[in-house]
């Protein structure tokens, strides 16, 4: 009996390294791609873009989530980087800003062409795996990038964005965003306005993946049901088991089911476990969850490293990715259900979205309606009443010019 005792840590020692093991053979085989991650965001807070710094240097990159070793060691194959600009850009300069961050992109790939290559297609990502390179695509965060404008929103696609996340922490004049449901914001849109559906309809026109990461409740059911493409959370958890309302409830899950779309998971310990601490089996927690309710074509990673200030024990940084795998496989998930998460789910959406794409199609040039339009300049002017404004026909004209101007439509 007591000579058993010393033999079980041994045998928990000996399959952790089998799992290991097979983890790292199913990645080598078929490298993770990673929904979002904010290395874009840290180049420009830390180094204002100047990627030719010392301290920039992605080779010996500290303090962050994210480097080039670490990139290696976690057999990250794909990466969406995030071209990130915060609300209080909105109606100002949001989309310069942006093009400075999708700018930043594109020069990590110049900058590093051995470990980086800029590709905008689901061909291009397997071309890089088969290079042994990361496939850095660009999403961007927030529709408030786009001022308002299809034309903008074409320009950015023509500069290669390949997801747009149609609110972050702010309503558009067209979507409402996740603080609506938490009673922080006003519904504006009641999900997607008139415009905002035209901008649904463009993204699937154009072939570019529609995130609803951020985005109400509301806004995620209309866009679902709006879509024909399937839709992505590029970086969501479960709200069955962290009911935060950046995170997706069970009905949504169903209709991404039923869309055939992908939730890339989360690890802020926040949306992870509720509280400041978290674990790495907490969110293989989040993964078995959506896999049981939307099907384990509908499971990704979505890590939000470097844009998250708390991340779960176990899971600090990219070079990690290999042990929450081994967690899967101790989970009894199939070698065909990892590597689905890993690449061939999100590979198989993003080939979707490209099949139901039309370029022969004309372009939308719908603009925001009259009605849409005086609803934004209640919400960012001010103005409590709508007729306060026809009292003073002056003072509209006048104010309907500051936004005309504002959402580029003059």
């Amino acid at each position: 009996m007591w000579a058993g005792w010393w033999l079980w840590p041994l045998v928990a020692i000996c399959t952790a390294d089998r799992f290991q093991e097979e983890a790292k053979k199913i990645m080598q085989a078929s490298p993770l791609i990673d929904g979002h991650n904010d290395l874009p965001w840290v180049m420009l807070k830390r180094f204002q873009n100047q990627l030719g710094s010392k301290e920039a240097d992605l080779n010996h990159l500290a303090n962050t989530h994210t480097n080039i070793p670490k990139l290696k060691a976690g057999l990250v194959g794909g990466q969406f980087w995030s071209a990130y600009v915060p609300c209080d850009t909105q109606n100002k300069d949001a989309v310069r800003r942006t093009l400075e961050q999708m700018d930043v992109i594109h020069r990590m790939c110049q900058k590093y062409p051995e470990t980086f290559v800029c590709v905008t297609n689901s061909k291009g990502i397997r071309q890089a795996f088969q290079d042994g390179k990361v496939a850095s695509l660009i999403g961007v965060e927030g529709g408030h990038s786009i001022d308002s404008s299809l034309g903008v929103l074409r320009a950015l696609y023509h500069l290669g964005m390949r997801y747009l996340t149609l609110t972050h922490s702010c309503n558009t004049p067209w979507a409402d965003n996740w603080l609506v449901d938490k009673g922080d914001d006003k519904a504006q849109s009641q999900g997607l306005s008139l415009f905002g559906k035209s901008v649904v309809r463009e993204l699937n026109r154009l072939g570019v993946l529609i995130d609803l990461a951020h985005t109400s409740v509301a806004t995620m059911k209309a866009a679902l049901n709006l879509s024909v493409a399937p839709v992505i959370f590029s970086h969501s958890s479960a709200f069955q088991l962290c009911q935060h309302r950046r995170n997706v409830p069970d009905d949504v899950l169903q209709l991404v089911r039923k869309n055939g779309g992908l939730v890339m998971v989360n690890f802020y310990n926040d949306y992870v476990a509720c509280q400041q601490q978290a674990t790495l089996s907490q969110v293989a927690d989040h993964l078995d969850h959506i896999k049981k309710v939307a099907g384990a074509g509908a499971v990704g990673f979505g890590g939000d490293f470097d844009g998250v200030s708390r991340v779960p024990t176990g899971l600090e940084d990219v070079s990690k990715y290999p042990d929450l795998i081994a967690e899967l496989l101790r989970r009894q998930w199939t070698e065909e259900e990892v590597r689905g998460a890993l690449a061939d789910n999100l590979l198989r959406v993003f080939e979707a979205v490209e099949q139901a794409s039309n370029h022969s199609s004309p372009p939308s040039e719908e603009v925001i309606p009259r009605e849409e339009l005086e609803d934004s300049c209640r919400t960012y002017y001010g103005y409590s009443e709508a007729s306060s404004l026809h009292r003073q026909p002056g003072a509209l004209l006048a104010s309907l010019a500051t936004a005309l101007l504002s959402l580029r439509l003059l």
